[in-house]
């Protein structure tokens, strides 16, 4: 019998709906089945992809570190929101989905109101505190010392959490080593008194380093040596904590003060940084403590940064979720110009992108493609200003929100977006040709030193594989889309070519850059018009192209484990074994890991070996002094312990052609990875940007080399003597200090110093050589103040490009038949052709000083 307060006066039934379809029912916990129980769906049905990512984690729901891969634009987020509506529903505990800034905060609650699922981004919502809504906020909120969250010994009850979601996690790295890292500006008082402490500690490690740290310069650089800083941390202590409540330290000095002693700190002029060698993720209890953390992630080939970063289980991070296919990538054409043809010029690769955001036409006028966004990706605004004339909009990150959303609601133009290779969303028409015009370089002093020390090492160039896969993901957002793709510059398109580089990207990449590859062996040699053909075929959408897209994806499957490297796993559990105090059994675990590595990768050997060293320092110094003095035998760049020895004087090659081939033999597979290597090293070069002066200097190092001379970096292995060091000859060497930051119209009096300061040190070291002294100026006058070095040569912008064209030349002869560069005759040939020989080569590209 119906209730009568439910009979309305015209005789109908009202039905109350809160009492129907309740009951004693279940929530919903398989998240396929939350989506289907929607009762307004975005999409008719999630993706196959999504669904079988969803259906594999739900079965695994029980490991507490689940790794999802996904292809850029594979919908994670909508699976990652899911995962924790699925959590709340099962009564696991509280549900936090980390993004890395407030900008992919905004679009994930956009994504999970469409999903119907409730958000919040306050932790004190009492929706949160009840589990009854997702908490969606950035990494910052959670990770740093004043976390709403707790912090280990603040004295609050931590937030219990049940699942932590991280969106975009291999961007997550970046942000969450910084937020461990404890910065000290050159303006805080803290920063002089620190420097006075270690004074002599660096005029140790490096006699020039102090001198440039003195005189402000930005590229100084010096790491203050561990066993210093263990030595002095009662001191350290007393300078930096009177200053724990201010701005500067507060959200870092909780995370850090317990493991002070553990922490690597690099002076620069603009700051003293300290960071630990793993973050102190323990720290953050709720973060530790949650019940499951789920790591979204693009298919990167290297995972090991979730093992040293947020501390996952390497045993389940090598276990990673994925779809049964790869084949959900959206279609890319993926170019270098550079490798195509190396003699290609750059500004008319930004011509022909013009052409394409206005509308390609052929020789009639007549539009061959559509205008399409064109959107250039470039890591600095050095970087942009060359943009500048042909761009119609250049957004910086504070930019993106209201940029974004005007190229996905149609035709902008060329855009460039500067320092922002992910996190950005570009589907369909919002770009179709994407440009990565250079990659982000190290900026913090750890990371610049890193660099240094382990520029010849595979992590390295994980690290910057990453960066490109990262950013060529931002043009295609589903398996629907495509886009072509243009890579800038010799470096990205050495990483699209040498095998080294190609074995990190991704499986569905890789399939991809070997189609496009097939494209490009048909037009290499050819001019630009040969691109603007090929791009044609993708953006006109030609069907011979689509169709082999699709085909060379088709069969690709994720790689079913993931690579977690060894010595990650070490580094952390090193880490963890030295924060509670067991250092030796940490200095054992870190040997462990170079065993492992055996005569591999000789430069991460001594990094490791380096680390080892510092834990045992804490309880055996001298077997700390043997381990540091191995770690030297395999890299020349880690820390030169406090009895090291003298430098080692430079021999020169018997014959300089056959060193040069014999070098260039063994660094070259092909002609086209000679000339992209040699046309690399002259973009290290930038004139006028003082922060790539270590850069500078490298590459001339490794210029000296493929000429057939041996070639050293003095200051940098024993922190005296000259930038670099050529052998020309057994009787003459090349002394040469690099100034292609300066931006003076004369030569500094500081500088004509250190350049006979280094002239004197070869003087000291190797008194049967004659010096012959070089210095790489934007000019050849010398300040009035300054006293010229005698015999001194100049090598100026002008003269710096005829040896770029002759060196280039060089390669370019060599490279054009097979094996050619390995014939000492060939070689010594070229050498004498282009004037490269040690008694030619200072006569001709460089000049004497003015000193009128």
């Amino acid at each position: 019998m119906t209730p009568p307060e439910q009979v309305r006066e015209d005789g109908v039934v009202a039905l109350d709906w809160d009492r129907i379809g309740t009951g004693d029912s279940e929530a919903l916990l398989r998240p396929r089945d939350i989506y289907a129980g929607l009762a307004s769906r975005p999409w008719p049905y999630l993706r196959h992809e999504q669904g079988e990512v969803l259906d594999k984690w739900f079965e695994r729901r029980g490991d507490r570190d689940v790794v999802i891969k996904q292809n850029t634009g594979g919908g994670k987020t909508a699976v990652g929101l899911l995962i924790a509506q699925s959590t709340l529903n099962e009564g696991i505990g509280k549900a936090v989905y980390l993004t890395p800034d407030n900008y992919l905060v905004k679009q994930v609650r956009e994504e999970a109101d469409r999903l119907g699922v409730a958000t919040t981004d306050d932790p004190y919502d009492p929706a949160f505190r009840a589990t009854q809504a997702v908490l969606v906020t950035n990494y910052q909120k959670l990770l740093n010392g004043k976390s709403a969250f707790g912090v280990v010994g603040d004295g609050r009850e931590p937030i219990d959490l049940g699942i932590v979601v991280v969106d975009d996690a291999h961007a997550a790295l970046a942000r969450t080593e910084d937020q461990f890292r404890l910065r000290v500006p050159a303006a805080h008082e803290a920063y002089g008194k620190l420097l006075e402490l270690f004074a002599q500690d660096l005029r140790h490690q490096s006699v020039n380093a102090w001198a440039e740290l003195q005189d402000k310069d930005p590229t100084a650089l010096a790491p203050i040596p561990f066993w210093a800083w263990v030595d002095k941390r009662e001191e350290v202590l007393k300078i930096l904590r009177p200053h724990r409540e201010e701005t500067a330290f507060k959200f870092v000095w909780p995370l850090l003060a317990e493991v002070l002693h553990l922490c690597a700190a690099t002076a620069t002029s603009s700051a003293i940084e300290i960071r630990p060698s793993c973050p102190p993720i323990d720290r953050i209890p709720s973060f530790v403590r949650a019940r499951r953390r789920v790591y979204l992630t693009a298919t990167l080939a290297d995972d090991s940064a979730l093992v040293t970063d947020f501390g996952a289980d390497p045993a389940l991070v090598a276990k990673p979720v994925t779809p049964g296919s790869a084949a959900d990538l959206g279609e890319r054409m993926i170019l270098a110009p550079v490798a195509l043809n190396p003699d290609l010029d750059e500004e008319a690769v930004r011509v022909l992108a013009r052409q394409f955001a206005d509308g390609d036409q052929d020789g009639d006028g007549i539009a061959e493609t559509e205008p399409v966004n064109v959107v250039v990706l470039v890591p600095s605004d050095r970087a942009a200003a060359a943009w500048e004339r042909y761009a119609d909009r250049t957004w910086r990150v504070g930019d993106l929100e209201t940029g974004v959303k005007e190229l996905q609601a149609g035709h902008v133009g060329l855009v460039v977006l500067v320092n922002k290779y992910d996190g950005v969303n570009l589907p369909a028409g919002a770009c179709r040709l994407l440009i990565l015009d250079g990659v982000p370089r190290p900026l913090d002093g750890v990371e610049r030193r890193e660099a240094v020390a382990l520029a010849d090492s595979t992590v390295r160039l994980a690290r910057e594989v990453q960066r490109i896969e990262q950013g060529m993901g931002r043009g295609v957002r589903d398996g629907e889309d495509y886009c072509a793709v243009l890579l800038l510059g010799a470096k990205l398109a050495t990483a699209i070519h040498e095998a080294r580089h190609l074995a990190l990207f991704s499986p569905a990449t890789q399939a991809q850059l070997k189609l496009s590859r097939d494209i490009a062996g048909q037009i290499r040699g050819e001019g630009l018009d040969a691109v603007r053909q090929a791009l044609r075929a993708c953006l006109g959408r030609v069907p011979q192209w689509t169709q082999r897209s699709r085909r060379a994806l088709a069969e690709v499957r994720y790689a079913e484990q993931g690579t977690v490297r060894g010595e990650a796993v070490a580094l952390r559990e090193a880490f963890n074994l030295a924060a509670t105090g067991r250092t030796p059994a940490a200095a054992e675990r870190v040997q462990k890991a170079v065993n492992d590595l055996g005569g591999s990768d000789r430069p991460l050997r001594g990094w490791l070996r380096e680390q080892k060293a510092a834990y045992l320092h804490l309880t055996d110094r001298a077997a700390a002094e043997r381990a540091l003095a191995g770690a030297l035998d395999d890299n020349p760049f880690v820390l030169r312990p406090v009895n090291g020895g003298a430098p080692v004087q430079l021999k020169a090659a018997a014959v300089q052609s056959r060193a040069a081939a014999e070098f260039l033999a063994g660094r070259y597979r092909d002609g086209v990875s000679l000339r992209l290597g040699v046309q690399a090293l002259f973009e290290d070069v930038v004139w006028g940007e003082e922060e790539r002066s270590d850069d500078a200097e490298r590459a001339w190092q490794q210029l000296g080399l493929h000429l057939g001379f041996a070639s050293t970096r003095p200051e940098k292995l024993y922190g005296t003597g000259p930038d670099n060091l050529w052998a020309l000859s057994a009787a003459r060497q090349a002394v040469t200090e690099l100034k292609t930051g300066c931006t003076t119209t004369t030569i500094a009096k500081k500088d004509m110093d250190q350049l006979g300061g280094s002239v004197r040190w070869l003087n000291d070291h190797n008194p049967e050589v004659e010096a012959v002294p070089v210095m790489l100026h934007p000019s050849r006058a010398a300040d009035a103040k300054a006293i010229a070095v005698p015999g001194m040569r100049v090598i100026t912008p002008g003269l710096f490009g005829k040896l770029k064209e002759a060196v280039t030349a060089y390669a370019a002869a060599l490279a054009s038949s097979p094996d050619r560069w390995a014939d000492e005759q060939a070689v010594g040939e070229q050498l004498t052709h282009h004037k490269l020989t040690g008694d030619r080569l200072f006569t001709t590209y460089a000049e004497p000083v003015d000193t009128a």
